[in-house]
């Protein structure tokens, strides 16, 4: 998973992302990063879960179009 992360970022280096660590830092707090990670991960997980439900759907029910005249 990181590394499909990595690969998303591109060209982004070591130094860049130091600087917005230090800038997301700055602007949240260290004590409301924590908070923060955990809604996201929230999120993500949610997404995920909904994701897979229609996906199971789909393959549960399969799509039947209708034939065109």
């Amino acid at each position: 998973m990181l590394h499909s992360i990595l690969l998303f970022l591109g060209s982004i280096g070591g130094p860049e992302l130091l600087l917005i660590l230090f800038v997301i830092l700055l602007f949240f707090g260290a004590k409301k990063l924590p908070e923060l990670a955990r809604g996201l991960g929230r999120g993500i997980r949610e997404f995920k879960d909904a994701t897979r439900e229609i996906k199971d759907e789909i393959e549960q029910h399969g799509i039947k179009e209708q034939p065109k005249q």
